[in-house]
């Protein structure tokens, strides 16, 4: 049976409200989720502070066409918040993925984290929106640095919200972090069992959750949500991508050697879904809080057809 997928109570005697005059700081505003999340408050007449590294990039460039105000900043330099989070309201914090020689770098993302929820209660920020990752049955070895970021958000600020996202539609379009996912030569290839249902989201959703935690901060305070927006097969989805671009596309589950040959903690991870360990976010009861949640074929027919079908053309990664 499925956990609760909003969970956790309101603190006591707790503050219930920010300023919604006030600027929202949106950390890896130049990323899918805080890119999203900074538009989609833009959208709703909410100002946003991006922090980003270097104002110059063709991304920073967009956040502050689109009407954010661009401070500069660094996760891992703790000198250089205070001044981002002066006259803010509230904080949209994504946690930097962190890897050393042997994968995952547990201790210098929970630093990040414990940074960026240290300088927000410094500044008098109440409310802080976290955004981590799905979890399963099994924390697993890449996980636990947010599960430590979870838990100092509860023990140290007034309003804490935490998003577990699942898979992100745009991953079709193919990650940096390891050598899996995204679709080359007409084949999406990934861990998953190719006829199992498979969790997904559209990063538009995530900030539409963010979105309304910064509107209601009282209904958000102390919960957290597992999000996802659809569950097709790995075949399913790769059929309905292949009929909206018009392109052939397959799905291939990578073997334990392949897996293997990508690292410690990929290999791990394919284990303990063939082991069992699933996410398990209940779309149904999300759906009624954010009814316009996206199914991948909304996100195809809205943007993700076009998406796909531009990237597979810049990479000649096409069938």
């Amino acid at each position: 049976m499925p956990v609760s997928t909003l969970t956790g109570t309101d603190a006591m005697n707790s503050p219930t409200s920010t300023d919604p005059d006030s600027p929202v700081l949106v950390t890896g505003a130049t990323g899918r989720q805080g890119g999203a999340t900074a538009r989609r408050l833009l959208a709703a007449g909410r100002p946003v502070r991006a922090l980003v590294r270097d104002t110059t990039t063709a991304a920073s460039s967009a956040l502050a066409v689109a009407g954010a105000q661009l401070v500069l900043g660094d996760l891992d330099d703790p000198a250089s918040l205070p001044a981002a989070l002066d006259g803010a309201s509230a904080v949209f914090g994504i946690p930097p993925v962190a890897y050393g020689p042997s994968g995952a770098d547990t201790d210098l993302e929970f630093a990040r984290g414990r940074s960026l929820i240290d300088a927000a209660v410094a500044a008098g920020i109440e409310q802080v929106v976290f955004s981590t990752v799905a979890s399963t049955s099994a924390v697993t070895p890449g996980g636990a640095g947010k599960v430590s970021i979870e838990r100092y958000l509860h023990d140290h600020v007034a309003l804490p919200t935490v998003l577990r996202p699942v898979r992100f539609m745009t991953n079709y379009l193919g990650v940096a972090v390891a050598a899996i996912d995204g679709i080359s030569h007409g084949v999406h290839r990934h861990l998953f069992p190719p006829h199992e249902p498979m969790q997904i989201i559209a990063v538009e959703d995530i900030a539409e959750f963010a979105a309304l935690a910064f509107a209601d901060p009282a209904r958000f305070a102390g919960r957290t949500l597992e999000l996802a927006g659809d569950e097709p097969t790995p075949v399913e989805a790769a059929a309905a991508i292949a009929a909206a671009v018009g392109l052939p596309v397959r799905y291939e589950q990578l073997t334990d050697s392949e897996a293997a040959d990508l690292g410690q903690e990929i290999a791990e991870v394919k284990k303990r879904w063939r082991d069992g360990d699933r996410w398990h976010a209940d779309i149904e009861a999300l759906r009624v809080i954010h009814p316009g949640l996206r199914t991948l074929a909304d996100w195809l027919a809205e943007s993700g057809a076009a998406l796909v079908r531009d990237h597979l053309a810049a990479s000649g990664s096409h069938a």
